[in-house]
C-alpha cells in the first residue's frame, strides 16, 4: 500500500472509510497527539477488513441543497445491517422526533467486508434502505478497484 496524498478531515468521507478500519481506541491516539506523546504509543492496528463510504447528497447538490426533506430507513440501516454498514450524519438536524435534510452532503453511509466487492455490496444495501426526496449518491464507488 502507498500513500499519494492524505488531505482530509475527520467529518469527510476520506477519513471516515479509513477509521472504519482503525483498530486502535481514536481517543487514545487523540490525547496522545494532544500531550505530545504518540511516539509512545504502540504501532496503530488495523482491521484487515475492506471499506467503502458512499455519501447520500441532498436534491440539487452541489447547488443550493433543498433542506427540510425527511430521512427515513436509518433505523433499517441500524437493525439490518449493523455491525458492517452503519450511517454517519453530516447535514442533519432533528425537526421534532423526525431526522431532516440541513446541509448538501447529508449522510455518509460506510461499510466493511472481507474484501472490496463485500464492503461495497454492503455499503450499497444500506443506502438503498434510506429514503430521502430527491437525495442523489454516486452508483460507482469502489467499482473499478473491486472489478465490478
Amino acid at each position: 500500500m502507498r500513500v499519494i496524498e492524505f488531505n482530509a478531515r475527520f467529518g469527510d468521507p476520506e477519513t471516515q472509510v479509513v477509521l472504519a478500519r482503525l483498530r486502535t481506541p481514536l481517543g487514545g491516539v487523540l490525547l496522545a497527539a494532544a500531550n505530545g506523546t504518540l511516539a509512545d504509543l504502540e504501532p496503530l492496528r488495523w482491521s484487515e477488513d475492506a471499506a467503502v463510504t458512499v455519501v447520500v447528497a441532498s436534491h440539487n447538490y452541489p447547488g443550493t441543497p433543498r433542506t427540510g426533506d425527511p430521512i427515513t430507513g436509518l433505523d433499517e440501516v441500524a437493525a439490518e445491517d449493523a455491525p458492517h454498514a452503519y450511517v454517519l450524519h453530516a447535514g442533519t438536524k432533528r425537526d421534532g422526533d423526525a431526522v431532516v435534510s440541513a446541509g448538501g452532503r447529508v449522510l455518509s453511509v460506510t461499510a466493511t467486508g472481507e474484501d472490496l466487492t463485500a464492503a461495497r455490496e454492503r455499503a450499497y444495501r444500506a443506502v438503498d434502505r434510506i429514503r430521502l426526496d430527491g437525495s442523489q449518491h454516486r452508483t460507482d464507488i469502489a467499482a473499478r478497484a473491486a472489478g465490478a
